[in-house]
């Protein structure tokens, strides 16, 4: 391992095949199936399956068959306690039809109402908004709000503690002292703020209660797990996916596996705590649950947790946890995206579930959130004003297609459409939905040599289709492999190169897309899936570098001859850039809370004020994981595109995690400082801008805005200067041409960014006339 390789590099898990864990909200139940609240109900119970449908559409990407905070990705199951008469540990295969009191339901199976329980969503309305954007309005006491045996899921806990008592006598002196205390417990957080996490120990009631609660634990030991089973398939999924452990209990068994795949596949949940699962070639794809005790208070995120990340072992209230279970609940619920406008201000404030939460210190002390969402308000500063939008002052040059790859369509199966925005008026101009052919999730694009062809890749599916740029009329759909991510033309050729992200190699493709010229693979033969995602091709058209999600690698091909060498990254690498002049190269370590440096000859990365051949940027240096960001430094976490600017000066690195874009010198490869971006912050491309110098534009996933960042404003070759100078709405108005009827998330899934006409070094010489007449001699020769 290189001396420089970035934190995670060579820490690729061991990996295993067909073990799949899913999502879940699960109760580990006490004694009786019957002894459990019906609010508590489970999905599953003991061997009984839980069954989740991995789902191509928004807010159910992991389809519980339940409808429950607004998404399909939760659902609620029990995992048993044994050594009680009713659950003696003989209830193997299944439970007879009809014990869970659901005979209408499929076994293991409960409705929407009935899952709810453990997340209080049947008080959502009471619970929610409690932090109020006024400071005269003073946070309300846990009392205040009604009845905490519901409020904190104390119902639960005294089902519990009374089952225990009436199927094992030895144990009624513990249960009434349990019982007891629980009583005290309410008295004594009734007059607590409702906002405020909860030190149990800090609670005269605290020791004793949890020693009472550990007593009755010993009469009913943990039962068999869940079993869990995962569908990946047609006609949910036209295309391949993965299921990756992002967050398991520690002593649980963390999930990996060996490639995309269609089919079915189960593993077991073992232990209490928080469960998050991500696939790796579509990673906004979230799945998470909570494997809850009832003889503790509150919902268990566990003791410490596991996060596949620079091998981190966390307390369970760590920040690091904190702000991965917000970015899951933004991302998996449409209700929480954000919506800009540009007539009016207005208030995000983005709803979690109301529930009880128990995590951990880093001391082992028990800690109790009460609300999450009271918490979770005041921990991140919500509700949050979204200004009304201005694009820049200064206009653009030509225009810039997003893709909005979460607006739904009209007669249209999947989700998504390319967005052209004219920036020479800032104008949203066309939409193309592409319903014709039911285009399904557009996620990147590029153009050819004379502007003439849109190049657009379908993620979710196996197909690169191509539009008329003018007038968005489709022109064909070619079949290249599962999951195509991105796409570029190579200078010297105007081939087209498409990633195949579910699978091991680059197509490349004629001019126009007509027909696959070749396949270049990105690893050797007989090796698990490599992955590729979003590669980047050399100014002179010779070399392609590709980002490889499953070894965690960077693969480096000669186009000419097709050979290939591998260089080391960071933890599961998602997106690369170039220089213009070739020297070096970047990757997004998407996991790893870095950007890996390569050199691509003589040494070229800076490592502390010297030239080497491989470095790492360290985004987490001003972040500690368990106690959070370092005052206002800038900071950074799972970060996706960061191209390098055409002339050289600037890297800009969007980071989902911090909500922010790094602006990186490559001179010095450090970080200079950073501009916020919006929630799901995701694509970046530089364009041209009137007059001279590039604006760069920024889409987010679950925000229907893209920003515009000036790198340079004064020109001054200082970088320090960047700064947001406008910001577009890429919803459609009255004016904006459209092949298809939007129905459904205007301008939300901001991805793929391309800014025509082509300005990086290579491309910018080519430009073809009546285009290049807009542009400086800088923009047409960036780096002389």
């Amino acid at each position: 391992m290189p001396e420089n390789a970035p934190p995670g590099a060579g820490k690729r898990r061991s990996r295993r095949l067909k073990t799949v864990i899913p999502l879940a909200a699960v109760a580990l139940g006490a004694t009786t199936v019957a002894a459990v609240p019906a609010a508590a109900l489970p999905v599953g119970v003991g061997p009984v399956p839980i069954t989740f449908t991995l789902n191509d559409s928004n807010g159910n990407w992991f389809d519980s068959g339940l409808q429950l905070f607004g998404g399909k990705s939760l659902a609620v199951a029990e995992l048993p306690r044994l050594g009680t008469s009713a659950l003696d540990g003989s209830i193997i295969p299944s439970l007879p039809e009809g014990a869970l009191g659901l005979p209408n339901l499929p076994l293991g199976q409960l409705d929407t109402a009935q899952s709810s329980g453990l997340l209080n969503l049947d008080l959502v309305d009471s619970l929610t908004g409690l932090v109020s954007s006024d400071p005269a309005k003073a946070m309300p006491s846990l009392g205040q709000l009604g009845g905490l045996t519901d409020l904190l899921n104390l119902d639960s806990t005294l089902s519990a503690v009374r089952n225990i008592a009436a199927t094992e006598p030895r144990a009624a002196t513990s249960a009434a002292k349990a019982e007891g205390l629980l009583s005290q417990f309410q008295a004594e957080v009734a007059s607590l703020p409702a906002d405020q996490p909860i030190s149990l120990d800090s609670l005269p009631v605290g020791l004793d209660l949890q020693k009472a609660l550990d007593d009755l634990a010993t009469f009913a030991v943990k039962g068999p797990a869940i079993t869990a089973n995962f569908t990946i398939g047609s006609p949910k999924n036209q295309s391949l996916h993965d299921i990756t452990s992002l967050i398991w209990p520690e002593g649980a068994p963390f999930f990996e596996q060996m490639g995309a795949f269609a089919g079915s596949d189960s593993t077991q949940l073992t232990e209490p705590g928080l469960y998050a699962w991500t696939c790796t070639i579509h990673p906004y794809m979230l799945g998470a649950t909570v494997v809850d005790d009832p003889l503790t208070i509150g919902l268990d995120f566990g003791k410490k947790l596991k996060v596949n990340s620079r091998d981190l072992t966390v307390p369970s209230n760590a920040d690091v946890i904190q702000q991965l279970v917000r970015i899951f609940f933004t991302a998996t619920v449409p209700d929480n995206w954000q919506t800009f406008s540009t007539t009016e201000s207005s208030q995000w404030n983005p709803v979690f579930p109301p529930a009880p939460i128990l995590q951990y210190d880093a001391q082992g002390n028990p800690v109790l959130v009460p609300i999450l969402d009271a918490y979770y308000d005041q921990k991140f500063g919500y509700p949050k004003t979204l200004d009304k939008l201005t694009p820049p002052q200064t206009p653009g040059v030509g225009e810039v297609w997003i893709d909005t790859q979460m607006e739904e369509y009209a007669g249209k199966d999947y989700v998504g459409a390319a967005t052209k925005v004219n920036v020479e008026n800032w104008t949203v101009d066309r939409k193309i939905s592409g319903s014709s052919i039911n285009m399904n999730n557009p996620h990147n694009m590029w153009t050819d040599k004379n502007y003439k062809y849109l190049y657009q890749t379908e993620w979710f599916d196996d197909e690169l289709s191509v539009f008329d740029r003018a007038t968005g009329e489709h022109v064909r759909t070619i079949e290249v492999g599962p999951d195509p991510s991105h796409v570029m033309t190579r200078t010297d050729t105007d081939q087209v190169q498409v990633a195949i992200n579910g699978g091991t190699d680059v197509v490349e493709l004629s001019p126009g897309a007509e027909k696959i010229d070749r396949r270049i693979p990105v690893g050797p033969p007989g090796d698990f899936p490599q992955h590729p995602h979003a590669f980047w091709l050399s100014s002179d058209g010779k070399t392609t570098i590709t980002p490889n999600v499953n070894p965690y690698d960077a693969t480096v091909i000669d186009n000419e001859t097709g050979t290939w060498r591998k260089e080391p990254t960071g933890e599961l690498p998602i997106a690369s850039s170039m220089m213009s002049d070739q020297s070096k190269f970047y990757m997004a370590d998407f996991l790893g809370g870095s950007i890996s440096c390569v050199s691509l000859a003589e040494d070229a990365c800076v490592k502390e004020g010297k030239k080497v051949h491989n470095a790492s940027i360290d985004l987490w240096d001003n972040y500690n994981p368990v106690t959070g960001r370092n005052g206002t430094k800038p900071w950074g976490g799972l970060t996706i595109q960061l191209p390098v600017s055409p002339d050289d000066k600037a890297l800009l690195a969007a980071n989902t995690f911090s909500a922010t874009v790094s602006v990186v010198d490559p001179k010095t490869d450090k970080v200079v400082k950073e501009l916020p971006c919006n929630a799901g912050c995701h694509g970046i491309n530089f364009g041209a801008k009137k007059g001279g110098g590039y604006y760069a534009y920024v889409s987010n996933k679950f925000s229907n805005a893209a920003q515009v960042i000036d790198i340079d404003p004064n020109m001054d070759g200082n970088i320090t200067d960047a700064a947001i100078v406008g910001q577009l709405v890429l919803a459609p108005t009255a004016d904006t041409k459209s092949d298809g009827t939007l129905t459904g998330q205007p301008g939300m899934g901001g991805q793929g960014v391309l800014p025509i006409p082509l300005v990086y070094n290579g491309w910018s010489q080519q430009v073809p006339a009546g285009w290049r007449e807009k542009l400086t001699p800088e923009q047409l020769n960036p780096i002389g």
